[in-house]
């Protein structure tokens, strides 16, 4: 009789030891998640103060924003930890909270990615659509409003904790493509294969969620973290690279030396592009866009102003205008960003708009005027 309660004895100090032991670990896990990932969120936004602020982008921010709500999470460990009686209130559940900050995380992490300079071929026409914020919205509410029902009525967060599961993998799906993306186009492919393996952490870390092993899925958890928390702050790294290297073409050490080439009865036109990072781009031209270009080069480097008229809607009868249309502009633009940069790598908002900048001045009078905005010393005609 005394060796079974003995036993009984050892079982609940056992018990009691392993308890205690759990509720250390939360603890510990709580202060690490708040403290890190604030710190995390404020230095991924000091970075997006000096530079991306001024570049009107705001991807960092939604990735910092995802940080943040690991932050909030690790508070509420905190006072789910130090207050227990305070998490008996039904607007106060602790796995609800844990669930409604999960999402919002995911949520931030997808509208981060059009921000994205390199996006997956596949990919791209999708998250660039105005479509996106649907796609990615619908879901998210599909799994917020039960779990706000569940917050309040006080019911089981099983179900909760599926839903969640299946929209952090949908997120994992999409970030992991267009990290590696982001990573082998800026040829860092050691980055795109930890990202590669931090990617398969975090989805192995999302099935534990759908087990009981607690201290399993902590130790799962506070590692891809971590690990996306450095894979975050080398992307930034390597945009302040990218940064700094197209700076380069913005300067007076830019370059364009326009060739026309014959050689056995065939004529291949092209243009070398030079000062735009470490090495020269040399493109293949359409016989219109090498026109076009011929005539902005010509023009500038034979007379004075060098500038061309676009023809007005209402133009003058039989006058003859240098450029039809403005559009005929736009296009040579495009050929030249798919020769730099490759076809469909470049977006819209930033290296469009940045080399429409570079290369061509409009007329401070508002007279349809355009011209090369190089100077005659930086641009050439070769014939050969």
């Amino acid at each position: 009789m005394s060796i079974l309660l003995s036993t009984k004895k050892q079982d609940g100090l056992i018990s009691l030891m392993g308890q205690e032991s759990n509720e250390s670990m939360l603890a510990f896990y709580g202060w690490w998640q708040f403290a890190v990932c604030l710190f995390a969120f404020l230095a991924l936004m000091s970075i997006w103060h000096h530079l991306g602020r001024r570049r009107h982008d705001h991807g960092q921010v939604w990735l910092a924003l995802s940080i943040l709500c690991w932050s909030v999470s690790g508070l509420f460990e905190l006072v789910h930890h130090y207050f227990p009686d305070a998490f008996a209130l039904a607007v106060i559940n602790i796995e609800g909270w844990r669930t409604i900050l999960s999402l919002l995380n995911s949520l931030f992490i997808l509208l981060a990615l059009p921000w994205f300079r390199y996006l997956p071929i596949r990919f791209r026409p999708l998250i660039e659509s105005t479509y996106w914020k649907y796609l990615i919205g619908v879901p998210f509410l599909f799994a917020l409003l039960p779990t706000l029902s569940a917050l309040f009525l006080q019911k089981t967060a099983l179900a909760l904790s599926e839903l969640d599961v299946y929209y952090a993998i949908m997120t994992l799906v999409f970030l992991g493509y267009v990290l590696w993306e982001s990573f082998s186009k800026r040829k860092l492919m050691g980055l795109a294969w930890l990202t590669a393996c931090c990617i398969l952490l975090t989805l192995v870390a999302q099935i534990f969620k759908l087990g009981e092993s607690t201290g399993g899925l902590l130790i799962l958890s506070a590692i891809f973290k971590t690990c996306l928390i450095m894979i975050f702050f080398a992307l930034a790294l390597s945009w302040i690279k990218e940064i700094a290297e197209d700076d380069v073409f913005a300067s007076k050490d830019l370059r364009m030396d326009l060739r026309k080439t014959v050689l056995n009865g065939r004529t291949e036109l092209s243009v070398k592009v030079s000062g735009v990072g470490n090495s020269a781009k040399s493109i293949r031209l359409s016989s219109t866009h090498y026109a076009l270009l011929e005539k902005f080069i010509v023009r500038r480097t034979n007379t004075e102003d060098g500038w061309l008229e676009i023809k007005p809607r209402r133009s003058i009868p039989g006058k003859v205008y240098d450029i039809h249309d403005y559009n005929e502009v736009k296009r040579l633009l495009q050929a030249l960003l798919d020769g730099i940069y490759g076809k469909k790598e470049w977006s819209k908002e930033r290296e469009e708009s940045t080399w429409k900048e570079v290369l061509f001045e409009l007329s401070p009078n508002r007279e349809r005027k355009i011209r090369l905005r190089l100077f005659p010393n930086q641009v050439s005609l070769e014939r050969t």
